[in-house]
């Protein structure tokens, strides 16, 4: 299960996607997920499905392991789903005893479970395709006039461009601790819940150590190079939007301007609907 969290993560390759400047994609991931939930039709799903699965294409990152992604949120697409299933009041479809399964919880279930899983999808390829000094650089230059409002601009890009960067550190160290302990005789998959939450305790203890040590040497590190903040600091790359960046604008804003439409003639296409 540890290795099959890749939030976070950098997949190298040589894409146009790879290319692109990383506010283009901030910007882009953001009117993504909005997108999906401005629709409730069989149109919708598709004009974002082809979009997505063309820009994976793109990205010339392997689809085995942009799924991957998927089993470590599972359980929570499950939970979602059945919520929603179960939960939801409108016409019967069937019963089993307290449980009732419905056509509106049956298109509510579908609704989410398709929603969450290209929201996913959308996030990962952002952080597939950009490096974290990108995302950093990106997310600054985005933020930008809010230092007139006295908001530490730099200072917030920094620290979520650290957390983007520890994830899979830490991810990495919590499968050695977990390999360390089970070749000490420890057991993390037998047993109820309560046992199963007793077991962990000899994981998160050395992992939080480890994350803090981690953190102070960083810390450190950054004071050792006379790191103080992002006042009067130069980028060695500047960013600056190419020609590549103001065509993928444009189709990014049509598709966006397509889902509006589609969300807004949707009750007119009543045969159609999810």
């Amino acid at each position: 299960m540890i290795k099959d969290i890749t939030i976070g993560q950098y997949y190298p390759a040589d894409s146009i996607l790879h290319r692109l400047d990383p506010r283009l994609k901030l910007n882009g991931t953001l009117l993504f997920i909005i997108s999906i939930f401005l629709f409730d039709t069989f149109y919708g799903y598709l004009a974002v499905t082809m979009f997505l699965a063309s820009i994976i294409v793109m990205s010339k990152v392997p689809i085995k392991f942009i799924l991957k992604g998927l089993k470590a949120v599972i359980v929570i697409l499950l939970f979602t789903t059945t919520f929603n299933l179960f939960l939801t009041q409108g016409d019967i479809l069937f019963q089993v005893g307290f449980l009732k399964v419905t056509k509106q919880g049956l298109h509510s279930a579908l609704f989410m479970g398709l929603r969450l899983t290209y929201l996913i999808l959308g996030s990962s390829l952002m952080t597939f395709t950009t490096t974290p000094n990108q995302l950093t650089d990106g997310l600054e230059r985005l933020l930008w006039p809010l230092r007139h409002i006295k908001v530490p601009v730099h200072e917030i890009a920094m620290m979520m461009s650290i957390a983007l960067r520890f994830i899979p550190i830490l991810m990495e160290e919590t499968d050695k601790i977990m390999k360390a302990q089970m070749a000490r005789g420890a057991d993390f998959d037998s047993g109820g819940i309560i046992k199963r939450a007793k077991g962990l305790v000899p994981l998160l203890v050395p992992l939080f150590v480890s994350a803090f040590r981690r953190a102070n040497d960083l810390a450190m590190a950054m004071e050792a190079r006379c790191y103080r903040g992002g006042e009067g600091r130069t980028k060695m790359k500047p960013l600056r939007y190419a020609r590549r960046d103001m065509i993928a604008y444009i189709i990014l804003l049509s598709y966006f301007a397509g889902i509006i439409i589609i969300s807004i003639y949707e009750k007119h296409l009543p045969y159609f609907n999810i």
